[in-house]
């Protein structure tokens, strides 16, 4: 009964087929970033935005704003025609100028055709804080001129001002006929989108996904004077050092502009065409307070990290790189320092920095903004500093900040970036250097 063995080999074949065809769903539902394109206080490119963090280069300069004054804030400059022309942005807003010049930045980077993938299974998720506010700001103003004659009122304010705005100019400019919507998520909707991006491609809803997040704050008076009544907004002499997280002289939130958007793939479909992978998408939660309006709550934030380290399979340890979300608030500093000490211990391998003290708080932005900034680590080794840091409050003090100098590590493989926002929403990505 034993003389012929030959049967093993059809099993043997079988559970080989078996094997790869788990390993080809398991890179279905493995997302990478393919592509970036961004604009930010200080740089239009990747290439010039890691050279500008490592280097601790603040971009923040002094502004007026009507009614307002001046205060310290965050300002982009980008080639606003390179990829549409004047009286398409005259229509638009600066939101979709934002986003149209760093969707197709970041095709080119990916070096991908919009035809590559079929366009009705493309989606644009983009994260905004706000929208809206600048252009019924700019129509009041305007129409102040003519003593409130309402007839001055543009008719292009309805779809100026609609939350999907942006999200739907990118997808205009592209030729894009799949789903495009806007997640609301105050400061953490840059993360969001990206989160939401990686859904939709697990669900096979959509086949690519441009995420992204998009502040055209600074063009608001109002935003400014909000932060001023809450006693929030940042104030120095120099501008430059108006953003200071973690210092004991902060005082408040540096309002900048920026925008960044990722081209997101499966994992399969882009070794397929040899895309070069900056990370894949390893972790990610979002949760919410339910406590307040305006202020954290450290238990919430440690509860949404440890969320994300338990979809990514990690233990605190493993994680190389926190970018903190840190605005420079006395109580939000602390809250977010709290949780971090609640879920990292020691940190005895975990670096901590903050990307804001150079480029201000990019709200809807901010997220995938700062996330990028700390991309390159992975090939550099490099952890970029946070600047401005003179007096280190005891309260923040945890091991391995990377304080107003970059430090070089031996290697580096995860990062988890951080992003919190008004109304208690909370949101965690983690991003592993791709391996096979």
């Amino acid at each position: 009964m034993y003389k012929n063995h030959t049967p093993l080999k059809p099993i043997y074949n079988k559970l080989t087929v078996i094997r790869q065809l788990t390993i080809m769903d398991n890179n279905q539902q493995r997302i990478v970033i393919t592509g970036v394109g961004l604009a930010a206080p200080g740089a239009d490119n990747l290439k010039d935005f890691r050279a500008q963090v490592l280097a601790g280069n603040s971009a923040i300069k002094e502004i007026e704003l009507r009614y307002f004054g001046s205060a310290p804030a965050g300002i982009c400059t980008f080639d606003e025609t390179r990829y549409r022309k004047k009286r398409e942005n005259k229509r638009g807003t600066r939101a979709g100028c934002l986003g149209v010049y760093c969707a197709h930045e970041a095709l080119a980077d990916a070096a991908l055709s919009i035809d590559h993938y079929e366009r009705s299974r493309i989606g644009v998720y983009v994260g905004l804080t706000e929208h809206g506010t600048v252009e019924t700001e700019n129509e009041i103003f305007n129409i102040s001129n003519y003593n409130y004659d309402v007839k001055y009122w543009s008719h292009h304010h309805n779809p100026r001002t609609v939350l999907n705005n942006p999200a739907g100019e990118i997808t205009m400019s592209l030729g894009i006929t799949g789903p495009h919507y806007a997640i609301g998520a105050a400061c953490a909707a840059g993360n969001a989108s990206l989160i939401q991006g990686v859904q939709m491609l697990r669900l096979d809803e959509v086949d690519m996904a441009l995420v992204g997040g998009i502040s055209e704050s600074p063009g608001s008076f109002g935003i400014f004077a909000s932060f001023k009544a809450q006693g929030a907004l940042a104030e120095a002499a120099d501008p430059r050092q108006a953003c200071r997280p973690f210092d004991m002289d902060r005082n408040g939130i540096v309002v900048s502009e920026g925008a960044c958007i990722y081209v997101l793939e499966r994992l399969d479909k882009a070794l397929a065409r040899g895309a070069r992978i900056y990370g894949e998408i390893a972790g990610y939660c979002i949760n919410s307070d339910a406590r307040d309006f305006v202020l954290p709550y450290d238990k919430r934030q440690a509860e949404c990290m440890q969320q994300a380290l338990k979809r990514a399979g990690m233990e605190p340890g493993d994680i190389d790189i926190i970018n903190t979300h840190a605005t420079g608030t006395k109580q939000g500093d602390i809250e977010e320092c709290k949780a971090i000490r609640q879920v990292f211990g020691e940190a005895p391998s975990t670096y901590i920095n903050n990307t804001k003290s150079i480029i201000g708080h990019a709200m809807g932005a901010a997220g995938v903004l700062e996330l990028a900034g700390n991309l390159p680590a992975f090939e550099d080794h490099l952890v970029h500093p946070t600047i401005n840091v003179t007096n280190l409050d005891p309260e923040c003090a945890l091991p391995h900040m990377v304080l107003n100098t970059p430090v070089q590590l031996p290697s580096i493989s995860t990062i988890l970036n951080n992003s919190f926002g008004m109304v208690g929403i909370n949101s965690v990505i983690i991003v592993n250097k791709y391996e096979e």
